[in-house]
Order: C-alpha cells, then sequence, then structure tokens
C-alpha cells in the first residue's frame, strides 16, 4: 500500500521539488521497488510496466542520480526476468552515465550485472572477472548488505560454466548471510541454485538437491513469492521427471503455473509450459496451457527494504 501511494504520487512538480529540497526524486524509488515487489508477487508483465515508468519519470526529471538508480533497478528486474541481454543494456547503460557523473558507487553495482550477463551469455573469461571485481568496489564503498546478492549472482554465473564448486561455496556464504540479516526475498533462490548445483557434480546428491528445493519451495510458499515459487517448482518437477514420477512432477507444476495470468513470454513461464507439455503426453491434456482471465494484481504489502519484499 504504501509503495503504491508513493507511485501515485508521481507528479513531475511535485517530483522536481524533492529533487531541489533532497536531491532525489523519492516517486523514482517507489515505481522500483514496486516493480520489485510485483515480480515477487507474481505479476511480472506489470512489474516491468512499473520498471519503465521508473525510467520514464527519472529521464524527464532530467535527474541522472535518479535515472542511474532506475536502471540499476531495471538490471536487477531482467535478472530475475532470467533476461541477461535486458541486464547487460541496462548495465552498459548505467555504466555510462554512472562514469560521466562519478558516480562511484553505481559504477561498481553496474560492473556487478555486465559481468554477471556476460557469463551468462558464454563470455565467462571477459563476465566472471568484471563481477568479481565490482563486488570488490562494491566492498570498498561499505555497502555490506548487498553482498549476498552478489554471492548469488557469481554462484549462477560459475555454475553455468561449470565451476559447480566454486558456485557452491558462494551460496554457502549468501545463505549464512541471509539468514543471519533477514534478507528473505533471495533465500528461496539461494536454496534453489544450491539444488540446480549439487546435481551437476560429477557425481550428483540427488538427495540432498531434492532437500535444497523442498527448502526453496517452503520459503517462497512463506513469502507468497509466485516466481520464486514458480521457479523452484520447475527445477523439482524437472528432477521428478528424471526420476520417472511424472505424475507427481506435472501434478506440482499444474497449479502454480495455471496461476499465473500474465508473462506468458518470460523465461520461467515458456519453460514451465515446456515441461508440462512434456509431462503431460503421456498423462491426459493440459488444463494449463492457455492462461486464464487477466486478474489485477493486489496491493503490494508495505515494503521499506526491497531486500525484505
Amino acid at each position: 500500500m504504501h509503495l503504491e501511494q508513493g507511485s501515485a504520487g508521481t507528479d513531475l512538480a511535485a517530483q522536481r521539488d524533492f529533487v531541489h529540497r533532497h536531491g532525489e526524486a523519492p516517486g523514482v524509488r517507489c515505481l522500483a521497488f514496486t516493480a520489485w515487489t510485483l515480480w515477487c508477487l507474481g505479476y511480472p508483465a506489470q512489474a516491468l510496466q512499473r520498471s519503465q515508468e521508473a525510467q520514464a519519470l527519472a529521464q524527464a526529471l532530467a535527474h541522472p542520480y535518479s535515472l542511474v538508480g532506475a536502471q540499476l533497478w531495471a538490471a536487477d528486474l531482467y535478472h530475475r526476468r532470467r533476461e541477461a541481454a535486458a541486464v547487460q543494456a541496462q548495465a552498459e547503460a548505467l555504466l555510462t552515465l554512472a562514469t560521466a557523473q562519478g558516480f562511484a558507487g553505481f559504477v561498481g553495482l553496474g560492473t556487478c550485472y555486465r559481468g554477471w550477463a556476460l557469463a551468462m551469455q558464454n563470455q565467462a573469461a571477459a563476465g566472471l572477472p568484471l563481477l568479481r571485481q565490482g563486488m570488490a568496489a562494491v566492498a570498498d564503498m561499505g555497502h555490506t548488505q548487498s553482498r549476498p546478492r552478489w554471492l548469488i549472482l557469481l554462484a549462477e554465473a560459475a555454475g553455468q560454466v561449470g565451476q559447480v564448486e566454486d558456485g557452491l561455496r558462494q551460496l554457502a556464504e549468501a545463505r549464512t548471510a541471509l539468514e543471519a540479516n533477514g534478507q528473505g526475498d533471495l533465500l528461496a533462490e539461494a536454496y534453489r541454485l544450491q539444488g540446480t548445483l549439487l546435481l551437476r557434480q560429477s557425481t550428483p546428491d540427488v538427495v540432498q538437491a531434492e532437500a535444497c528445493f523442498q527448502q526453496a519451495l517452503t520459503a517462497a510458499r512463506r513469502q507468497q513469492a509466485k516466481s520464486w515459487e514458480l521457479r523452484t517448482v520447475i527445477s523439482l518437477a524437472r528432477l521428478w521427471q528424471q526420476q520417472g514420477k511424472r505424475a507427481e512432477a506435472y501434478e506440482l507444476l499444474a497449479p502454480i503455473y495455471g496461476w499465473f495470468t500474465e508473462g506468458s513470454d518470460t523465461a520461467d513461464l515458456r519453460e514451465a509450459k515446456a515441461l508440462l507439455d512434456a509431462l503431460g503426453a503421456r498423462l491426459r491434456p493440459s488444463r494449463y496451457r492457455t492462461f486464464p482471465a487477466a486478474r489485477a494484481a493486489p496491493a503490494p504489502p508495505p515494503c521499506h527494504s526491497p531486500a525484505r519484499c
């Protein structure tokens, strides 16, 4: 509710007054955080719209600090949507502007996202060193609270290029920090990634991987984070498919896929549909191959920190 109220108050004159008085446009931040919250709740299309509105408002205000912030938050949203090319585009735009304006902190953050994006697009030789360079710059700025986020990106990128043990070490540190400081937003993804990497070991640890997926699922459902729940269910259903438990996998995946009313073009929902089609081919016609009528997203809950939304 507070985020929606803040997002509604994006009158240009009022935002310019905030910029003049406080050096920042709160409407940009509210729109960006609303986008994050909507994505978590399972509304990826509405999330993207809010993110675009945040950047448009920052551009209309001609306020560089607000614009680099909007670009950073957009890069994070595209990361959640698994769109590496879009993350790279946002990161490079951010780096250009932040470098020109002397925003050293944003340069470090943008470098992290650019490194991740390159690594995920089969450019690990360039991407992984950049990601580590960005993390070092962020640490030098004293931004310790954001370290778990970068560890998760590093683990994901390392796993992408076969550095499984290194990725598991990064995730262990990230999970410890997340559980200690209450940053619940990324906990489900940390557990899911751990399960994924355990299955990529030379000797896959199937039992522990499934336990990780179940922990991720518990965390996502506790937060009512439908997007994290969907991604976790895909991983668990794929494992069950490989174990021959096709009916169980189908029954797990079909309801959460059927819940979504938007975002059919996103990577997670495309993957879920393909998996459902494969699972349902020998079971029964799928009830979940078309989206039900669109529903409006509920007002996001009060959220004063994106790490806890």
